[in-house]
């Protein structure tokens, strides 16, 4: 008998070709529309209806069952909260990987194993060995593995999924890069193949950090302060939309290009500099929190490692100490620049993503 797999379907393409190709593939698919969003916010109407339809419309094309599951509680509950508490907090948080982790690989797959599937599907590039043991190409099904395509690659937002979760969970898109995605798409007629990418916060569509926390945070105007002169250079409306290293957004005219290099919560103060090499602005050493590492064993204290300290960004090496609980510290061989208290390091060995944590 074909495993069951439910696939977590958005409405664009990627999910799309997902579901197709697990059809062909001989698996008894059920497309299911996580229902996690639908507020709109003012002068931007959000897209989950027209989403629901369109996944609705692929899955009849291809003749599979399909369900919506109603997440939206928690979703406010588990991430949106978590984002807009770490930002009222001065840190820079990333709600796509507590979505992953809180909902789509947590609340999707439990109800996804309720119903009777033996696993899940999501259109993400990654790659894991298959289902209970499966094996692709040596990999095993309980570990997350690069993408193919390292543009596209997604297993920085992933990298907070248990492993019981990924023995569950077929990635069937790690394998290929986007324009060979929507030529796929595109030869098996799905009406998504060529609709764009969302942008912006993970299922609320195409609208800014600043627009979307505006809705749920009172802020204050306050002074943005030259940290070498301590002149007040510019006014900011909250300094709870900053975050190291921008540059965009300040608006202060005239000379040099000015960066910000801290904020102060308490003040209302964000500080910038025009030096580029303002020690505050780079970072060779870096204490971790919370940590969650996939696998435990397959990392060791003062083991060599890649680690990724944003999405795209480069891998680069260091050396990670272990404290023996939920704390670390990377040493890395370069400075990298612009590391925010808030956002996610994560971890990677020989292509295999090991896990992650928070920057203190």
């Amino acid at each position: 008998m074909s495993k069951k797999i439910f696939v977590g379907m958005s409405g664009g393409v990627d999910s799309s070709l997902t579901a197709a190709l697990l059809v062909e593939q001989g698996y008894d698919v059920t497309g299911v529309y996580m229902k996690n969003w639908t507020q709109d916010l003012p002068g931007i109407q959000c897209a989950w209806a027209d989403d629901l339809a369109d996944a609705k419309r692929v899955a009849v094309g291809l003749g599979i069952d399909f369900k919506v599951f109603d997440f939206e509680k928690d979703y406010r509950d588990k991430v949106v909260q978590y984002m807009i508490d770490t930002y009222k907090s001065g840190r820079t948080p990333n709600p796509d990987i507590m979505c992953n982790q809180e909902v789509k690989f947590k609340l999707f797959l439990d109800l996804a194993l309720e119903n009777g599937a033996d696993g899940i599907a999501t259109g993400h590039y990654a790659k894991t060995g298959g289902i209970d043991g499966e094996n692709i190409d040596g990999m095993e099904s309980n570990k997350l593995y690069l993408a193919e395509d390292q543009n596209k690659d997604q297993t920085y937002f992933l990298h907070r999924v248990q492993a019981n979760a990924l023995s569950k969970t077929l990635f069937p898109l790690g394998g290929f890069d986007k324009p060979t995605v929507r030529k796929m798409a595109e030869d098996r007629g799905l009406i998504t193949a060529r609709k764009k990418d969302s942008q912006g916060i993970c299922f609320v569509g195409n609208v800014g950090i600043r627009d979307f926390l505006a809705q749920f945070v009172e802020t204050e105007p306050g002074n943005i302060i030259d940290k070498d002169s301590g002149d007040i250079v510019g006014r900011h409306d909250g300094a709870i939309f900053y975050t190291l290293g921008q540059r965009h957004g300040l608006n202060i005219g005239g000379g040099l290009p000015y960066y910000v290099v801290g904020k102060d919560m308490e003040k209302n103060e964000v500080y910038v500099s025009r030096n580029i090499d303002s020690a505050e602005l780079w970072r060779r050493e870096i204490d971790l929190a919370d940590l969650h590492l996939i696998n435990p064993e397959d990392i060791k204290d003062g083991q060599e490692i890649l680690v990724r300290v944003r999405h795209r960004a480069p891998l680069v090496k260091g050396v990670i100490h272990l404290d023996g609980s939920s704390g670390a510290k990377i040493s890395l061989l370069e400075d990298q620049r612009a590391i925010a208290a808030g956002q996610s390091m994560v971890i990677y060995s020989e292509g295999q993503c090991l896990g992650g944590a928070i920057v203190v």
